[in-house]
């Protein structure tokens, strides 16, 4: 039976080989961010690549790399020893209670105007050295990033969440019905019964989740709601309805009533409407940065739990 205890085989510069070339893509790429020579770079890889006993990727003449699949869950892996061994050397040097360093931040399009200016001015205006990149896509797209490893933490609604994620509640999220106020509904701030809209044309804000959560609202009100315009841009359906072009669901609701146009929209909550919470989320196979961890905790403080 092996040792609990034995040391590995591979080395960390290694893994940083392996890392560099697999983001980069090439040999020369990876032997220039390393300031390595090319030789030394591509013997580094073959020597990570005996001591796992696998083959980390594929070389190919004048086509760069290709990681194979076991390259491929080996990636995120060597990324989580890599940070942690850059947070041991930091510890160890004196430097370890300082927040420094990038956080990669998914963001769902929808939620990015009304919650991420104001996180990533607070956070980066209290931790000066770190910094934030954020991305801006559909769940979907952010689920894949963030497993993947592209992703440190993703800021989505808690749908369709998947059951690799861990979780933490920055605050809930009211369903609105959005109407223009020459709608007969249009009684602002009051519940509504969406079975009263049954009727007339919808304006689709057609971006999963939130496009799944407002057909199953209506589903649950005892209709299907007749999509006359469907859009990607939480904007966009906003302008529509502000023309009187159909009728909305929300979750976001920004601090005016009023479209890029200028024209004015009525929200109303939904009588039957739970509400839905925003949270951070990151794979929970992931180890977290110190930066992406304080990102966390101000997210979570900053926001405490509430939102407009």
């Amino acid at each position: 039976m092996p040792r609990q205890d034995a040391v590995p085989n591979y080395t960390i510069r290694q893994l940083a080989a392996f890392v560099a070339v697999a983001e980069t893509g090439t040999i020369s790429g990876a032997s220039e961010r390393m300031h390595l020579s090319q030789s030394a770079l591509s013997a580094a890889v073959s020597d990570l690549e005996k001591a796992l006993g696998a083959q980390l990727c594929i070389r190919r003449r004048a086509r760069g790399i290709r990681l194979t699949p076991t390259g491929e869950a080996v990636l995120g892996r060597a990324r989580q020893l890599l940070q942690q061994a850059g947070e041991l050397q930091a510890d160890a040097s004196g430097v370890g209670g300082v927040v420094a360093g990038p956080v990669a931040v998914g963001c769902y399009p929808a939620l990015g105007p009304t919650i991420l200016p104001s996180l990533i001015d607070g956070f980066t205006s209290e931790y000066p050295r770190a910094s934030v990149q954020f991305h801006e896509d559909t769940q979907n797209q952010l689920r894949t990033r963030l497993d993947d490893g592209a992703l440190d933490l993703a800021i989505v609604y808690a749908l369709d969440l998947s059951p690799e994620w861990r979780t933490r509640t920055l605050m809930e999220r009211t369903p609105l019905v959005v109407l223009s106020p020459e709608h007969p509904l249009a009684i602002p701030d009051q519940p509504i019964d969406l079975a009263d809209l049954a009727d007339d044309p919808m304006v689709l804000l057609d971006a999963p989740p939130s496009s799944n959560h407002a057909m199953g609202l209506c589903r649950e009100a005892g209709f299907s709601p007749r999509v006359a315009y469907r859009t990607a841009n939480f904007e966009t359906a906003r302008a529509f309805v502000g023309r009187g072009l159909g009728w909305g669901i929300l979750l976001q609701r920004p601090r005016y009533d009023v479209t890029y146009e200028g024209r004015h929209v009525v929200v109303r909550p939904i009588a039957a409407g739970a509400p839905v919470a925003v949270v951070v989320a990151w794979h929970r196979e992931s180890v977290l940065s110190r930066a992406a961890r304080a990102f966390v905790d101000f997210a979570a403080e900053r926001t405490d739990g509430h939102g407009r």
